[in-house]
């Protein structure tokens, strides 16, 4: 998410009330992303040892972090505060707080020249649609969403929700990851009916130029999908994870969180996908593997019995 008009290390310090800041406090802050997504000029933060060195290490030249006990990398500047993703969350509510609708298509949504709202659809605030789509009856299409030209979304699809985001505090407690990012439907995509493609945390969720889903396709936060894909009927694609152009995800797939789905990959239905894959393989299986491997494991595994006879 970018900052606008910019902000400094001091005065973020000030609004959080940070216990001390290390390096420049003018540093100026242009963005606010999480870890996956940071670019010179951001705020993040880090709230556990096992993952200070590689925040540290990151293109964020502003960190909230919960210790002093680190030396403060050259060009970077750290807040202390003993609770940094509640301090993230504070910011984030400052910058995107929730705005309730006032109508079922919002007069400030700006709607390109023939485009089709069907009725009991709802069209929030902060967003953007193209010309010439068309949007069914019962979709929910939520705020800071970007559509593009020539866009189909079938009904009961909803568009933006928030995150499945949230830090475990004990065993009877669970505190929400605000959301601050968009969802961006590149132009001549379509969506099947009963759909979720979930907002971006701190960037953006992105479907890609021409792009297909069938129906009952979950797609979580911060995820890249690229051109050309297709995503079969109850797919459902992990947060953060990248899939590159002309991927065709078959039904009843599973994409783990924080991949990289190589160009030109085949997922055959019924398949869980753990790691990355390489460019114009076909995958199988659970996990998944080289489909024509798998299926040679299968064979195997049906001679089994006949094999234990023999060996008895």
């Amino acid at each position: 998410m970018r900052i606008e008009p910019a902000t400094t290390a001091k005065l973020i310090a000030d609004f959080i009330g940070a216990k001390k800041v290390m390096g420049d406090a003018n540093r100026v802050i242009t963005g606010l992303n999480e870890l996956h997504e940071v670019e010179k000029g951001d705020i993040t933060f880090v709230d556990h040892p096992k993952y200070y060195q590689r925040v540290l290490s990151s293109a964020a030249t502003t960190i909230i972090i919960n210790t002093d006990q680190v030396e403060c990398p050259e060009g970077k500047t750290l807040i202390v505060h003993e609770c940094p993703f509640d301090a993230f969350n504070k910011i984030i509510l400052s910058y995107r707080r929730f705005e309730p609708a006032t109508a079922m298509v919002s007069p400030k949504a700006e709607i390109g020249e023939g485009t089709i709202i069907q009725p009991g659809a709802f069209v929030a605030e902060h967003v953007k649609i193209g010309k010439n789509c068309i949007i069914h009856a019962n979709v929910t299409i939520n705020n800071h969403t970007v559509i593009g030209d020539n866009v189909i979304i079938n009904s009961g699809t909803v568009i933006a929700a928030d995150a499945c985001y949230f830090q475990h505090r004990g065993p009877d407690r669970q505190v929400k990851f605000e959301s601050c990012g968009r969802v961006v439907i590149e132009d001549d995509v379509e969506i099947g009916a009963l759909c979720a493609i979930d907002i971006g945390v701190t960037s953006d969720t992105i479907i890609g130029r021409g792009t297909k889903t069938d129906n009952h396709v979950q797609v979580g936060h911060d995820a890249k999908i690229g051109k050309n894909c297709f995503l079969g009927a109850h797919t459902a694609v992990g947060g953060v994870t990248k899939i590159k152009d002309n991927v065709s995800v078959w039904s009843m797939s599973a994409i783990n969180k924080d991949l990289v789905i190589a160009e030109g990959t085949t997922v055959l239905a019924y398949t869980a996908v753990d790691k990355n894959t390489e460019p114009g393989v076909t995958y199988f299986g659970q996990p998944a593997d080289e489909a024509r491997k798998k299926w040679k494991e299968m064979a195997c595994v049906r001679m089994l019995p006949d094999l234990i006879k023999k060996l008895q």
